[in-house]
Parts: structure tokens; C-alpha cells; sequence
């Protein structure tokens, strides 16, 4: 009998990516590159005037900044390494599209939404203006008739990732996602709402304007006893850079709130720990 010792960490063993992402981090900043501390996936190329950020996930990398020999010779740094190949201007990334117009960037996920109105075959469901419908509290709904739990996950899954551009399904999408352990018949119609309003706006996503002043502006607000049968309040915060929205999230949170106000301060409070 034979023996193999393993020499290399390949696809399919646990440390795998935690030997990949060593390595690609060990040879960025062997190129004067540091690590972001708040996103590790996040590596920053900065002297006086020469600005590059790289942006990891697992093996794509988008590469950005405002000088364009550093950023060549990091692409051949890199291609020397791992025989990388260049897909020219940024235009897809993990089911983001992106466009260049006159204004600045648009990121959306368009095909991404259809392929979700297709999956679920409300391709010709009558559309919808609203995400939720005004002042609805969605409950267990005990009484009401159970649905298919897979099903009913299967569309709040992508939802979640929908969110990534578009902010005004955050907080419907949030309160959906917390019955996928035993979803009813209510729980599925708002889904479907959601889906019905996507229809009507496939294409909407995120502008980032190239012009304009870089100030930073951050929103919050919280439904006081928002959870009819927790008690608990919903904190939401929305953060623009520059007038273009850059961070936002609605959660529950983690205590009842006794007063108005404490729901409020406790919103504030996680606002601006985002800001931090």
C-alpha cells in the first residue's frame, strides 16, 4: 500500500479557504498593500497621491483606484502568480450589474430579479406599488393554514441577497424572514406582494454620482412594539455618502423597549455605531 503526503490545501477541504485567503493576503501586502481591519476581504494601496483598493471573494477580485499603472502592475503581479484573467471594466460581479453613465454608477440586479419572478413563475402577476402593505403586523398566524416551508424559503433566500441594492425591500423582507421555520398562508401572500412589487421594478437599483461633495449623512428610526407577539421594537438605519446610499439595515431589537423613546435612542445607538 501507498501513501501520499498532502503538500497543498485543494478544493474541497476544510482548510482550504483559510489557507487561500492566507496566501493571497501574504503576497498583496508583500506590494505595500494593508488589509482592511473592518473587511478582511478588503486590501488598500495608499501613498500620496496613488489611491487602489482590491476587493476579494474567494477567486474574484475587483480592482479599483486612480492611478492606472499601479493598478497594471498589480494585475501582473497577481497574474504571475496565479495566472489570473482580466475581464476588462467591471460590469457583473456576484449577480450586481453595473453601468457607467453620464452621472456615475448605476449597480442593480435586474436579471437577477427576473430570473427570481421566473423561478417562482410570477412572470405575469399583477403588479404592485408598495412592497408591504400599509400598517400590516404580521403575527405567528396559528390559525391560519401552513405552506410549504422549502417553498416559502426558497424565495426569502433570494430576497436576502436582493437587498444588497435595494434598500426599499429591506424592511419587509427582514420581517418576512423571520417565520421561514413555520410559514403560513398570510406569510406567503406577502411574499408575494414583495415579488408582485419587484415586477414593477425590476430595474431599480443604486445610483453612485461621480460628482458632488463626500459628506456622510446617516438616517434611523425604530417601530416602537413593532413585533406583535415579541413586544420588541424594530431599529432601521439608512447611511448616504455623498448622496448615495452605502448602508442601511432593519432589525429587531434585542430587548423591549419600555417607552417610545428608549426605542428611539436604542436606534440612534446602533446608527451610529455604523457610523463609527
Amino acid at each position: 500500500m501507498r501513501v501520499c503526503k498532502l503538500k497543498k490545501s485543494i478544493y474541497g477541504l476544510k482548510q482550504a479557504s483559510r489557507n487561500w485567503y492566507h496566501k493571497f493576503t501574504r503576497l498583496l501586502t508583500r506590494i505595500g498593500y494593508e488589509q482592511s481591519k473592518e473587511d478582511h476581504s478588503l486590501f488598500i494601496y495608499k501613498t500620496a497621491n496613488v489611491f487602489v483598493a482590491a476587493l476579494i471573494y474567494v477567486d474574484d477580485v475587483i480592482l479599483v483606484g486612480n492611478d492606472t499603472n499601479q493598478i497594471k502592475r498589480t494585475k501582473s503581479y497577481l497574474d504571475k502568480e496565479f495566472c489570473i484573467k482580466d475581464l476588462g471594466s467591471l460590469k457583473y460581479f456576484l449577480g450586481i450589474e453595473v453601468a457607467r453613465t453620464s452621472e456615475g454608477l448605476v449597480l442593480s440586479q435586474r436579471k437577477y430579479t427576473l430570473d427570481l419572478l421566473e423561478d417562482s413563475g410570477l412572470q405575469g402577476c399583477r403588479p404592485s406599488s408598495f412592497p408591504m402593505e400599509p400598517n400590516l403586523k404580521l403575527d405567528k398566524g396559528e390559525e391560519e393554514e401552513k405552506v410549504d416551508a422549502s417553498q416559502y424559503r426558497r424565495l426569502v433566500g433570494p430576497l436576502l441577497y436582493l437587498q444588497a441594492t435595494r434598500p426599499d425591500i429591506t424592511y419587509s423582507v427582514n420581517i418576512l424572514s423571520q417565520f421561514v421555520a413555520d410559514p403560513r398562508r398570510n406569510h406567503m401572500e406577502a411574499t408575494t406582494r414583495v415579488l408582485r412589487y419587484l415586477k414593477t421594478t425590476a430595474g431599480q437599483g443604486i445610483l453612485l454620482p461621480k460628482d458632488g461633495e463626500i459628506n456622510l449623512v446617516a438616517y434611523c428610526d425604530s417601530d416602537w412594539l413593532g413585533c406583535p407577539f415579541s413586544r420588541r421594537s424594530r431599529s432601521g438605519y439608512l447611511l448616504l455618502l455623498g448622496g448615495a446610499p452605502i448602508s442601511w439595515k432593519s432589525k429587531k431589537q434585542s430587548v423591549v423597549s419600555r417607552s417610545f423613546a428608549e426605542a428611539e435612542y436604542r436606534a440612534m445607538a446602533i446608527a451610529v455605531s455604523e457610523v463609527l
